[in-house]
């Protein structure tokens, strides 16, 4: 490896994909930076609430310096995270195997015998991220099981695994304990205290983020991490193809006017900035010409899990929904439809704008007129309940978030251009068939749990007012596939017509998973990382090379 370059291996972003990339590749020698734009989150900086929407809001250009961002698009609402550490700073850690169809499924078909392969690199991200099954279940999962026998798939419910520390039973809440993963390597961690606030950024250091696991040891082992630094270029150095190495320029995230750049060379820059970050981030470099063989087929296949995000209110309750951990349970209404419960910590109720009362209907301009005969309806028979239900006091005390993800196939395309109300630079846009603005049999259980259970059923707000569902899984775009007439990346990861870059993140993946794909990414992060050897093992390769006589190089 040249040491003239200012690092082996760049990595842009620090998620899922980031984070075991740089954890594996400072384990085996390499000089690793990370550059993340987001913010290095503490105890001490988290929001309290969702309400300090600056702290928890992700939008530079308004001065929101948080680590959520909600991006609107014309077929679905996406929410993704910002930070050191990526999504997993406002995820919910729930870390579930999909099944083993979604290997036959996809452009991945075929590419390795997934279904044996990926078992042992499935448990090593658990062991690394802490899996555990749920020990806080609380009042909001009780109510799932609640609906889940009304609507007769009781059998189906279960307490999800989870990247929660829990310590000792027989230990107060909130404990601290010495390190309990890494053999006193890792950070000491707090025992959960079922505050139900994992969603805006554990307080309490039981939530097992990446600061506290693959980040923390790369770190400990030299890594760098550069926060609050937007990459803005990508270009190889020498030889077009990268085979000489890349050039990559960073500016200040927050900085205002002027951005002063700088500029950092590497052999091989690993891409991980998120589904979302690195499609926009490597149209934005094909674009400029910057990278232009980059694959064509770059923004395809782009899932969202064939999501919709419902819920169920008890407005004026007693109960408190908010605490547990914020996904405790999930129940499956059939073989493809999977529900999850979720919620926010007392007084987080920023985003109750983003669920309105249940709304059946044909998807459309028309559904608004649906959605005004059902609010109506609530008013008449429930005045009292109808009309608290619409504020967003106390929501998160009294609601039930359900997370509803299918394995069905489905899909749209991202595309680079200028949208029409703003032609003076591209962006990304959404393309392609309309994707499920909401999934009837889905729709059907919620109304029908609410009435068992004597609450109002809630619908995303999206669905009404846009025709567009709400996702916080955005997958695909940079699908792994055989060539590059299928796909941006081969099964290792690199990508196609270029040497020493690599794409490991959410974009990878080519199917629908039907649960939280965050352990998929991790688990395949891991396969990608054992192709690449030790750098001593390619320095001695390397030596060897040179002192062979010349008929045996």
């Amino acid at each position: 490896m040249n040491n003239n370059y200012d690092y082996d291996f760049i990595i842009i972003g620090s998620g899922f994909g980031g984070s075991v990339s740089a954890c594996r590749l400072s384990e085996k020698g390499y000089r690793v930076l990370v550059v993340e734009q987001g913010r290095r989150w503490t105890p001490e900086n988290l929001p309290k609430t969702n309400w300090k929407f600056w702290d928890y809001l992700w939008r530079p250009v308004a001065g929101l310096k948080g680590f959520l961002s909600l991006r609107l698009f014309r077929h679905v609402m996406i929410l993704h995270g910002n930070a050191v550490g990526g999504g997993s700073i406002t995820y919910a850690q729930t870390l579930l195997v999909p099944p083993d169809s979604v290997w036959r499924e996809g452009n991945w078909a075929g590419l390795d015998n997934w279904e044996e392969v990926m078992p042992e690199h499935y448990a090593r991200a658990k062991q690394m991220l802490g899996v555990t099954r749920n020990r806080r279940p609380a009042l909001a999962d009780e109510k799932l099981r609640d609906m889940a026998r009304v609507a007769g798939v009781e059998d189906s419910f279960y307490y999800t695994d989870v990247g929660v520390f829990f310590g000792d039973d027989n230990d107060a809440q909130g404990t601290e304990y010495p390190d309990p993963y890494f053999d006193g390597e890792g950070p000491a961690r707090n025992s959960c205290i079922a505050c139900g606030g994992c969603m805006v950024g554990c307080p309490y250091n039981a939530k097992n983020t990446l600061d506290k696991n693959y980040l923390y040891l790369a770190e400990r082992r030299g890594a760098e991490v550069r926060a609050e630094t937007q990459v803005v270029d990508v270009k190889p150095l020498g030889s077009t193809d990268g085979a000489d190495g890349y050039e990559v320029i960073t500016v200040p995230t927050f900085a205002r006017g002027h951005k002063p750049e700088t500029r950092i060379t590497a052999q091989q820059v690993i891409v991980s900035g998120s589904s979302l970050g690195t499609q926009e981030l490597l149209f934005k470099l094909k674009d400029k010409g910057s990278l232009p063989n980059i694959s064509d087929d770059l923004g395809n296949r782009v899932r969202t899990n064939s999501e919709s995000i419902l819920g169920v209110r008890y407005p004026g309750t007693h109960e408190d929904l908010s605490k547990g951990i914020a996904i405790g349970s999930g129940i499956y209404i059939d073989q493809h439809t999977h529900i999850e419960a979720v919620r926010y910590p007392d007084g987080s109720n920023l985003l109750s704008s983003l669920l309105t009362v249940l709304t059946g209907g044909r998807p459309g301009p028309v559904r608004i007129l649906y959605w005004l005969g059902a609010v109506l309806r609530l008013l008449i028979k429930r005045p009292i309940a109808g009309f608290r239900s619409l504020l967003p006091w106390r929501f998160s005390r009294e609601t039930v978030i359900f997370l509803v993800m299918q394995t069905i196939e489905g899909h749209i395309n991202m595309r680079w251009q200028r949208p029409w109300y703003w032609p003076f630079s591209k962006t990304l846009t959404s393309h392609g068939d309309r994707i499920p603005t909401f999934i009837p049999e889905a729709n059907a259980f919620t109304r029908k749990a609410a009435e068992a259970t004597g609450g109002v059923g809630l619908s995303s707000f999206s669905e009404i007012s846009f025709n567009v569902p709400m996702t916080a899984h955005c997958m695909g775009g940079c699908a792994m596939a055989d060539s590059p007439n299928r796909g941006v990346i081969d099964a290792q990861n690199r990508v196609f017509n270029y040497k020493n870059l690599y794409v490991v993140d959410g974009s990878m993946l080519s199917a629908n998973l039907g649960v939280n794909p965050s352990l998929t990414i991790t688990a395949l992060a891991e396969r990608a990382m054992s192709f690449i050897p030790p750098k001593n093992a390619i320095a001695v390769e390397s030596e060897a090379t040179e002192e062979a006589p010349a008929g045996l190089k």
